[in-house]
């Protein structure tokens, strides 16, 4: 699990508006636009998260994320387009001899036109995936603030 600590800055029953600090994992990714994050210019930013452990401005807490649906999305944002752009360009390389055609122009064709069907796919499911709470950050516990 992926953690990070964090300030309630605002909450009701329902939810929790936590600031915590962008992290050198929030930079790189691949997802930092669309986990419910509000941006700051600043290194700074604002979680919008249901209020599960009945915290209070002010509170001190850590936020999590599970690592599984991270590495998945990881593997579907990076590694899927480029197995199917391998694969089209095998398929175009096979194709060449029977419709006559270049190998390196058809392998290049296919494997192109597979690559993009990888985005239209990844397009297709994010918003599915966006909906679904193991992919979104939650409260891990209470955390008691460091006192001076």
């Amino acid at each position: 699990m992926i953690t990070e600590d964090g300030i309630v800055t605002h909450a009701t029953p329902e939810t929790a508006w936590i600031k915590t600090t962008r992290s050198a994992a929030c930079e790189s990714c691949a997802s930092k636009d669309s986990c419910g994050v509000s941006h700051h210019p600043s290194e700074e930013m604002t979680i919008i998260l249901p209020n599960t452990l009945g915290v209070e401005e002010g509170d001190h807490v850590i936020v999590g994320i599970h690592s599984a649906p991270m590495l998945f999305l990881s593997f579907f944002l990076y590694v899927f387009p480029i197995i199917l752009l391998i694969i089209g360009a095998l398929i175009g390389d096979a194709l060449a001899p029977v419709l006559e055609m270049s190998s390196s122009a058809l392998s290049m064709g296919f494997g192109f036109l597979l690559f993009a069907v990888a985005f239209l796919i990844i397009r297709k499911k994010q918003a599915g995936m966006s909906k679904k709470d193991k992919y979104k950050p939650f409260l891990v516990r209470k955390k008691n603030p460091i006192r001076s």
